[in-house]
């Protein structure tokens, strides 16, 4: 038995950043808090990702984090942390 793709793979940067702020502001946190899940308890392994892979994840905070502007950006998560996460997930400096 064949199983459908997962939605999510569906779904790209380009409409999650048309959402709304609120809708944004909430993505975003779960996939940094997925992100420290992955690093510090769920063994490295992907399927704890909200995007199902690293690069992914990667990709999906970073477009999320740019749809906002300058005076809205989170104060809780920075570029730098998310280029951190990039470098700690994907074994290099992205």
């Amino acid at each position: 038995m064949s199983r459908a793709p997962s939605l999510r793979r569906c779904i790209t940067v380009e409409e999650i950043v048309n959402r709304d702020k609120t809708f944004r502001y909430m993505l975003l946190s779960r996939l940094q808090s997925d992100c420290d899940y992955y690093l510090h308890y769920g063994g490295r392994h992907p399927k704890v990702l909200w995007a199902g892979d690293e690069t992914r994840q990667i990709e999906f905070m970073t477009g999320l984090y740019d749809s906002f502007g300058a005076d809205e950006k989170p104060e809780w998560l920075t570029m730098e942390q998310i280029r951190q996460y990039a470098a700690e997930m994907l074994g290099a400096d992205s």
